[in-house]
């Protein structure tokens, strides 16, 4: 007679579990970008199972593991951006909250674990990790410079391109809070995706979010995006360098929130008519490859949320 497996034993096959993922996420190039999406999977699993407390466990055998066998850094990086993430979600499952209610969590748990990240590693490990993401990427432009110069291409064009870098890496700069915030929006969202996929196949159940026609985001999106923007040219106009960075931030997060919305929009109206799903993708295609229309789609979600259009002219949701 087949026995059933402990907590204990549950336990530590879903630590290594983890441990696996991580190692493979490091050293197999290619399908360890993928794999690392399902690294919080393991500790969400157990902590639905079995609490918050043993999924903490689980995240600090991980991370000591991983320390050992990879490197601390990278280990650091796993546990938090990743673990917090799952363990965040598996509390919510347990708990029975709503789909809303355990993205939204989620997503708080993955900000707070990128902003403690880099934090840690400034301030334990004096790494800054903005300054050396934005030294790779002009290193990587310097490469791609010199490759031109190899193929002959002429030092007027190459000095040009050399002059939009370096203000496009201080534009950059700036914009951390919020390539912060899309990092942590990226791994809630692909936990939460992965973990629909996996928790029915173990026989657990997570709530579905809502079809994407029906999403409504809040309206204070609409006059943060009025404040970003009002922001930005105070600080442009009169020199305040902090306000300017700020309100750079709160435009373009307003701006993609306001694309999600416009998009949400569009959806509506597509299944509202019943356009067939190539004349969809035709057109979604042409959308986002025109940045001229993805700026006219995100002013139509920001006031979507303000004026309610599926509401106002076609009559609800239905």
């Amino acid at each position: 007679m087949r026995k059933s497996i402990t907590p204990t034993i549950e336990g530590g096959l879903l630590a290594a579990i983890t441990v696996i993922l991580g190692i493979v996420t490091v050293y197999v190039p290619l399908i360890g970008m993928f794999v690392e999406f399902f690294c919080a999977l393991p500790l969400a699993v157990l902590t639905a199972r079995q609490g918050a407390g043993k999924g903490f466990i689980a995240l600090v055998v991980s991370f000591i593991l991983l320390s050992m066998l990879i490197s601390p850094v990278l280990a650091l990086r796993i546990a938090l951006t990743f673990g917090t993430c799952g363990i965040a979600l598996g509390w919510c499952v347990r708990k029975n909250f709503d789909a809303i209610r355990i993205f939204f969590l989620t997503l708080v748990v993955s900000s707070a674990a990128q902003v403690l990240a880099i934090g840690l590693l400034i301030a334990v490990m004096d790494i800054n990790l903005i300054d050396t993401q934005i030294e790779m990427v002009r290193e990587s432009f310097n490469e791609s410079f010199a490759f031109y110069e190899e193929m002959g291409v002429e030092q007027e064009r190459i000095a040009d391109a050399k002059n939009q870098v370096e203000p496009a890496l201080e534009t950059l700069a700036f914009l951390m809070p919020t390539l912060i915030m899309l990092t942590a929006l990226i791994n809630a969202t692909a936990t939460y995706l992965t973990a629909q996929w996996i928790f029915p196949k173990l026989q657990m159940q997570i709530p579905e979010l809502p079809p994407f026609a029906e999403w409504k985001l809040p309206s204070l999106f609409f006059y943060t995006a009025i404040f970003g923007g009002l922001g930005l040219y105070w600080g442009f106009t009169r020199g305040w360098t902090e306000i300017y960075e700020i309100s750079l931030n709160v435009l373009i997060v307003s701006a993609i929130i306001g694309l999600v919305q416009g998009f949400a929009l569009l959806s509506f109206i597509f299944d509202r008519y019943k356009m067939s799903k190539l004349v969809r993708r035709i057109l979604y295609a042409v959308l986002i490859v025109n940045m001229f229309l993805l700026q006219i789609v995100a002013i139509t979600g920001l006031l979507d949320m303000l004026f309610d259009y599926r509401k106002k002219f076609f009559g609800g949701r239905e």
